[in-house]
């Protein structure tokens, strides 16, 4: 299924415990997460701080990478991304590893595309030759961001949930027209209770939990897969080393925190299914509906 996390504070913050050490670390997503399934090909970090995008990946299991844990014990900024990865679309290779980099622009996804043999000519024609160019593995996430910049580019002055969300509706558009055409069986439904929906049928279904940074902050969409937040407004006092992870002054500080598990013991809140939100300059998390009312 995957397992992503972001970060995005109005100070450098280290993630070290969220990744390592904390009640339900990323690296323990990684050998086994909450649908008890392992997501053991390949693991990502990255960061994008003073307008610059620093990116690491590695294929094979984080929960036995060395350098898994060398990297998150040095992961430190204002925007940060992770991501373990279970393989759907495109084969464990580097360049099918999360986050993708375009740029300066960073993606993780957990979920996938149906039927994405079918859908990716649509998206391919729907790219300039340099977005097309920039694609240099197979998955539908780094095609998704490849897309997400094309929208952007048609449409700099858009706010980042509006081309997240017009990425997303062109993605479910390409879904129905395939379903159409050569009965794929797929479905875009947006899903009350994930808990209950069994794995042969999210199998079926379109599935976009998207990160991306592009700007200075985090942006993306929860459909079909498990998200959570938690918004601080003062350094959280980690109970694992006893320390905030910033040097910032309390009154100073915000912070929001997205991740597909709870990964602390803190209050988190779950993300509405079918929603586009953005973090913004603040570090405040804004959300809208994905179609509206």
């Amino acid at each position: 299924m995957c397992r992503l996390y972001g970060l995005q504070a109005s100070h450098p913050t280290a993630a070290t415990c969220e990744l390592l050490d904390a009640q339900n670390a990323l690296i323990d997503q990684s050998r086994q997460d909450a649908r008890g399934l392992a997501n053991p090909h390949g693991w990502g970090l990255a960061r994008r701080q003073n307008g610059t995008a620093e990116c690491f990946r590695q294929v094979g299991p984080a929960s036995e990478s060395a350098d898994y844990r060398a990297q998150a014990l040095k992961l430190r900024g204002t925007t940060l991304i992770a991501h373990v990865r279970r393989a759907t679309v495109g084969t464990p290779a580097p360049e099918n590893t999360h986050p993708f980099r375009h740029s300066n622009a960073l993606l993780i996804h957990n979920g996938h595309i149906p039927a994405f043999e079918q859908v990716r000519p649509l998206l391919l024609k729907r790219l300039d030759r340099e977005h097309r160019a920039a694609i240099q593995g197979d998955t539908d996430s780094e095609h998704v961001l490849a897309l997400l910049l094309q929208l952007r580019d048609e449409a700099p002055d858009a706010a980042p949930t509006t081309i997240t969300r017009r990425a997303v509706q062109q993605v479910q558009q390409w879904c129905h027209q395939v379903d159409a055409e050569v009965d794929a069986a797929v479905s875009d439904r947006s899903f009350a209770d994930l808990e209950a929906v069994p794995d042969a049928v999210l199998h079926g279904t379109l599935a976009l939990n998207l990160l991306w940074i592009d700007g200075s902050g985090l942006a993306g969409s929860r459909l079909n897969r498990t998200l959570w937040r938690v918004e601080r407004d003062a350094p959280h006092l980690c109970p694992i080393c006893n320390t905030t992870h910033t040097d910032a002054a309390p009154s100073a500080y915000q912070a929001t925190v997205l991740a597909s598990e709870r990964i602390t013991d803190e209050d988190w809140q779950a993300v509405p299914n079918g929603s586009v939100f953005q973090v913004d300059a603040e570090s405040l998390f804004h959300h809208e509906p994905l179609h509206a009312s």
